[in-house]
């Protein structure tokens, strides 16, 4: 089972720049979306069935052109989650979750934390989201949890550890909780193939960071323990320019 997630920062806008194209290609069998920034009714679904989904299920923020996450397949899911069941996380529409036998796959938009109260709102739904993730793991082990995560582990994981140690995204609150996640029951993913530096998932827009490299790895494929023999690739496929976000993609022995 080939899975890919991407952060595609409007899902509009990255079909304009190929991103069908780019998935035909590459050919997953599951994807998981995030910062969607669109409602349903406001794509042509038609173009994600011609290029092999016909099965996809998004999940849109209550505010128009915000946040979002969404679900694609080429084959049906026995069984499709929508949200968390928290109010607060579900009108961000940040969680979606589809099950495929004994394998759990969740598309998950964790909040940035652009300023103190945002800040306040992200480790909030970080608290909030271990539990549930403590609570489902007892009914679906095999949880693969894909997404923008919108924290850097570890100082290999940020272009500069030392000058960005108090923003949001690097700071010790947030590094702490991704540890303490990883350790209830998760494998870091691509950590478990390459332990390299300069591989980043995220670059801004300013100061030519992405030809630079001067990026951040926020982007996550956390598959549950339970799966570690069934893991056989985990990688980041920075080539794919349709977002400031680029695709990682996980393959897992179904």
């Amino acid at each position: 089972m080939k899975i890919i997630s991407y952060n595609v920062n409007g899902i509009r806008a990255a079909v304009k720049k190929g991103f069908l194209d780019w998935l035909v290609t590459v050919s997953p069998d599951v994807v998981c979306l995030q910062e969607i920034k669109a409602n349903e009714e406001q794509l042509d679904l038609l173009l994600f069935e011609e290029a092999g989904y016909k099965y996809n299920y998004w999940y849109s923020a209550q505010k128009k052109g915000y946040s979002g996450v969404a679900i694609l397949s080429k084959t049906k899911p026995d069984n499709v989650v929508f949200g968390t069941g928290i109010e607060y996380m579900d009108f961000e529409g940040r969680n979606i979750r589809a099950d495929f036998g004994d394998i759990s796959i969740m598309s998950m938009y964790l909040p940035s934390g652009t300023n103190l109260q945002r800040l306040d709102h992200k480790l909030m739904y970080m608290a909030d989201f271990q539990e549930y993730t403590n609570e489902l793991l007892l009914s679906r082990p095999n949880l693969i949890v894909l997404g923008d995560y919108n924290i850097c582990h570890k100082a290999i994981d940020i272009h500069n550890p030392v000058g960005l140690k108090n923003v949001s995204g690097f700071l010790p609150v947030e590094r702490e909780w991704i540890g303490n996640f990883i350790a209830s029951g998760f494998l870091d993913s691509f950590r478990e193939f390459n332990s390299e530096p300069d591989n980043y998932t995220w670059w801004s827009y300013r100061a030519n960071a992405r030809n630079n490299n001067k990026g951040w790895r926020l982007d996550y494929a956390m598959v549950a323990k339970t799966l570690k023999k069934r893991l056989s690739r985990s990688v980041i496929l920075s080539g794919a320019k349709h977002s400031d976000h680029c695709p990682i993609l996980v393959e897992i022995d179904s």
